[in-house]
């Protein structure tokens, strides 16, 4: 599995959110994938990429969403193929809080779309917006995602688990949407055919005339906060910097509980 190969590259991320690595007495073990019937093609693909015995077989249950939930499972139980994932990144057991882009080279916008196939959604909010949105409780796929869309759109977005269950919920609207579809998605790509054809609807929409845009947000360099820490009061602070009390309020609150870094002495200016 060269993670340089864009098809590889998209299965190992399917397979970080939407694999499940166990281990057995001695050198059992199994890699599977569950996931619904309409989407039973991908797992064909997957089998085919892989050089090694696996299976495919169907199921219907009983789930807290469906009476009868049918669904696809494909098994793997090679060790050296499991060895060979487990040291790129998928863990044993339990791995919502642990998977973290490889630490080897990898392509990158496939290993996203990988991602986004499994743990995110593609298309059109109730109002009408193009959206493409990933949950997940990763902090750092969570943070590279963020890191990988600032680059492709120009939106940034700042993580931050919720409060009910502790999951991060990322999510890209309009125009930011479209250009990040567009990134991840292309004709003929490997992806979930429905999230591909999702993708590729979005250039569809355009802005409503009167619809404002809205602006970028300014963020916060070091010798910002340094003047702010400096006149330790959100009015002034906002008076010097030229900034809104408000914005000064919620940074200097921040700064003050940890939830953003201290500036340094070397900061620029100072």
């Amino acid at each position: 599995m060269e993670l340089q190969d864009p098809r590889y590259a998209y299965m190992f991320g399917f397979l970080q959110t939407d694999g499940c690595l166990s281990q057995g007495v001695g050198q059992k073990g199994r890699l599977t994938v569950e996931i619904g019937i309409r989407d039973i093609g991908i797992l064909r693909k997957f089998q085919r990429l892989t050089p090694y015995n696996s299976s495919i077989r169907e199921r219907t249950r009983r789930t807290n969403f469906a009476e009868a939930h049918h669904s696809a499972i494909w098994t793997l139980c090679s060790l050296s193929a499991r060895t060979q994932i487990n040291r790129l990144g998928l863990p044993y057991g339990r791995k919502s809080t642990k998977i973290a882009p490889p630490r080897v080279p990898f392509s990158r916008r496939y290993y996203l779309r990988g991602i986004i196939d499994a743990d995110g959604s593609v298309g059109y909010t109730a109002q009408g917006f193009p959206f493409l949105s990933l949950t997940t409780a990763s902090t750092a796929v969570g943070a590279y995602l963020c890191r990988y869309a600032l680059q492709v759109t120009g939106a940034q977005r700042v993580i931050k688990r919720n409060q009910r269950d502790g999951i991060y919920n990322i999510v890209y609207t309009k125009e930011a949407a479209q250009r990040l579809g567009a990134d991840l998605y292309y004709p003929g790509c490997l992806a979930l055919e429905r999230k591909r054809d999702a993708g590729a609807s979005l250039a569809e929409w355009e802005r409503p005339p009167g619809m404002k845009t809205a602006p970028d947000r300014r963020r916060w360099k070091e010798w910002e906060d340094r003047i702010l820490l400096d006149h330790g009061h959100a009015a002034s602070g906002a008076e010097a910097l030229g900034r809104t009390e408000r914005s000064c309020e919620v940074r200097l609150w921040r700064l003050r509980t940890g939830r953003a870094p201290t500036p340094s002495v070397e900061a620029e200016g100072f």
